[in-house]
């Protein structure tokens, strides 16, 4: 379980995994260009998407018990950080999805890809 794990750590963790998959993903897509890599990136990584992600997710009941109260345990952290470009609470749903990856990398990789295509798929269906 969770409770052992320092949550600030995860989200360090989570942000770079996250940040990784988007990536191959989107090499995987075919595209080649730089900066169409850079901008398509842009529909994922952002707090404001990510936060989007984590509602959608929950809203359609996507995520067992123990994920949502990771994101739970994840929105709560004290942060010394400032959000940028967004609100506190947008900025909190995005750590909670942060922490999130970073457990299930650490603890279940199936499941990790498992949201992760999910994600895809609530990205297609926004756009």
């Amino acid at each position: 379980m969770i409770n052992n794990i320092n949550l600030m750590q995860l989200s360090f963790l989570g942000d770079a995994v996250f940040e990784l998959l988007v990536r191959e993903y989107l090499i995987e897509e075919g595209i080649v260009k730089l900066n169409d890599l850079q901008n398509k990136s842009l529909d994922f990584v952002p707090a404001k998407r990510q936060a989007y992600f984590v509602k959608n997710l929950t809203e359609k009941q996507l995520l067992n018990p123990e994920e949502l109260d990771i994101i739970r345990r994840g929105r709560n952290i004290t942060t010394h950080k400032s959000p940028k470009n967004c609100d506190i609470v947008t900025y909190k749903y995005a750590t909670g999805l942060e922490v999130l990856v970073g457990y299930l990398y650490k603890n279940n990789s199936e499941r990790l890809n498992e949201i992760f295509k999910l994600i895809i798929e609530i990205s297609k269906g926004s756009n």
